[in-house]
């Protein structure tokens, strides 16, 4: 039986961060310039003592309290993040054990950041319509505020925290398959582009040894935090995702014109315009919702169909085409056709 995507819960984080702060720090960088490019007006972060898993864990609460599943019926669970609690254990552990759910389950991570979503939906209808699971709870969290050094106007106004809650089930087909087809992309040569360099093995640094340095724009950062070459980013996203989100159309042997609206990760005003454009895509096909919690890496995707559920602009039994693009360099897209039982619920 196919895989279907039953309900999606989210946490944004209690803290928040607006553009008027960080123009406060940043005199000679206009206020309407941050909001004409970005398209972010405010943000959620993490606080010092908060973690993915946390955010992850409340997300799920909230999807098991609405859906009204039992907890133990859940039999695989995926973490989606860059932001792990430790490299050792798995952080998919450590949620498993706080949601109480049973110790038969597999559960792991995966390491990817704005196209993790996609990604991980692939993982999730591949496990369950190969009989390897019967109802998996997928979660996505991040926090990337973490690797923002102060000082860096470049990230500094992008990044929000944030925790996503999707669950998959096995069901009788309603007609069209309800997940895929994919349409997947990876090109590592671009990983120096988006990058945090002592974030794993390759480059530690264990002694504090990471010196902050200043670029040709002002911008503050050491090793220890984020970079982003933002033009080359751009550049490859408008290259490469408006060729996917046409590829998979073609895969599914439809026109763009049979989606109902398209939903792509959540990365700027400026990348997200370039991007309709290209496919010509009227407004209200084409989801947008960051202003109030910026770019939330692997929680953007869910986080803004379900707000577009919410909203009316996608209807439950609707065909939308998903498409996450970003750090590795890595893209992904899919179709899904929501169930006409989607769980329609407020996250906020």
């Amino acid at each position: 039986m196919p895989a279907v995507i039953d309900a999606i819960e989210y946490m944004l984080p209690e803290r928040t961060e607006s553009i008027e702060e960080i123009a406060a720090r940043f005199p000679n960088w206009p206020l309407e310039r941050i909001a004409e490019k970005t398209g972010i007006r405010a943000r959620h972060v993490a606080g010092d003592d908060e973690c993915a898993s946390d955010f992850g864990v409340i997300a799920a609460e909230r999807l098991i309290d609405k859906t009204g599943i039992d907890r133990h019926s859940i039999d695989y669970l995926i973490f989606t993040t860059q932001t792990p609690d430790y490299l050792a254990p798995t952080t998919a552990c450590l949620v498993q054990q706080r949601l109480n759910l049973g110790t038969h389950i597999g559960a792991l991570d995966i390491n990817l950041g704005c196209s993790g979503y996609i990604y991980a939906l692939g993982v999730a209808k591949a496990l369950i319509e190969s009989g390897q699971a019967r109802r998996l709870l997928l979660i996505t969290a991040d926090t990337y505020s973490k690797f923002v050094n102060p000082g860096d106007k470049s990230v500094r106004a992008l990044f929000g925290d944030a925790a996503a809650a999707t669950l998959l089930t096995e069901r009788e087909a309603e007609g069209q398959a309800r997940i895929g087809p994919f349409v997947y992309g990876t090109d590592g040569a671009g990983a120096d582009e988006l990058i945090v360099p002592t974030s794993g093995m390759r480059k530690r640094d264990n002694r504090g040894q990471a010196k902050e340095y200043t670029d040709r724009h002002g911008n503050v950062r050491s090793d220890n935090n984020i970079f982003m070459n933002g033009r080359a980013v751009v550049e490859f996203t408008l290259r490469e995702v408006p060729r996917a989100v046409r590829e998979t159309c073609e895969k599914a042997g439809i026109t763009l014109d049979d989606v109902d609206a398209v939903v792509p990760h959540q990365a700027s005003a400026m990348v997200l315009g370039g991007i309709r454009d290209r496919l010509g895509l009227p407004e209200e096909k084409f989801v947008v919702c960051m202003e109030d919690i910026g770019n939330t890496v692997s929680c953007s995707v869910p986080i803004a169909l379900k707000r577009a559920v919410l909203s009316g602009q996608i209807k439950p039994g609707a065909l939308v085409l998903l498409v996450g693009f970003g750090v590795g360099l890595s893209w992904g897209a899919t179709l899904v056709r929501l169930p006409s039982d989607f769980v329609v619920s407020a996250s906020d």
